[in-house]
């Protein structure tokens, strides 16, 4: 296959979160595990205990930020319960005290969370370009509320070398197959991943839109 990191994606889950932001990512790693089975993709929660999503899901994480498990990536979702989770201080030493080696990734409002670490300044970096009905702004441009450095950036995914940020709600779909290229899957191994969950087209329409800043 090609690939050199085995992918170890943990996925961080919170009262509010939106569900396709943190499922689509979750199911492309877990169609990925049939080809290659040392894949392993989990859920964290703050304390470990059960999250209430949106549509009143319940979800069981595998984690909680406590236990401090090895990651090549950790992606932060979107959905209605940011606004809360941009000011969880146990979340943001969580991420400022990740090894470099770890990715950073989001999905739609995600981004704020590196927004007001300040990890975004001086970078571009995108989140959902289309508000609700009773938005006043997009989440886009209240990630510069949140980030004023930022560069704002409205490609579908946006990869400037340890921090990836995905655009809307259904990006997640695509953070997930881009994941697969960052841990060194080949493209044949990636196009069959999106082949088996009927994705194909979309991948290949959407692959292009991203803008990826050559790491140092």
């Amino acid at each position: 296959m090609g690939h050199q990191i085995k992918p170890r994606i943990g996925i961080y889950v919170f009262n509010g979160a939106e569900i396709v932001d943190w499922a689509a990512p979750f199911g492309v790693m877990a169609v990925a595990r049939r080809l290659d089975p040392e894949i392993d993709v989990f859920l964290i929660s703050d304390s470990g205990t059960p999250v209430v999503a949106t549509g009143n899901m319940l979800v069981t994480p595998r984690y909680s930020l406590d236990h401090r498990s090895a990651m090549t990536a950790f992606v932060v979702p979107g959905g209605i319960g940011t606004r809360t989770e941009i000011h969880n201080h146990r979340l943001l030493r969580f991420v400022r005290e990740l090894p470099e080696t770890t990715l950073l990734c989001s999905v739609c409002t995600g981004s704020w969370v590196y927004g007001v670490i300040g990890l975004l300044d001086g970078l571009p970096a995108t989140s959902r370009k289309e508000a609700d009905p009773s938005e006043p702004m997009t989440p886009l441009e209240r990630l510069k509320v949140y980030a004023p450095k930022v560069e704002i950036n409205r490609a579908r995914v946006v990869d400037v070398g340890r921090i990836i940020t995905a655009g809307g709600i259904s990006s997640g779909m695509e953070l997930g197959l881009y994941l697969l290229e960052r841990h060194g899957y080949e493209e044949k191994f990636v196009n069959e991943v999106a082949r088996i969950m009927e994705y194909q087209r979309q991948w290949e329409l959407m692959r292009s839109d991203r803008l990826v800043v050559k790491r140092t």
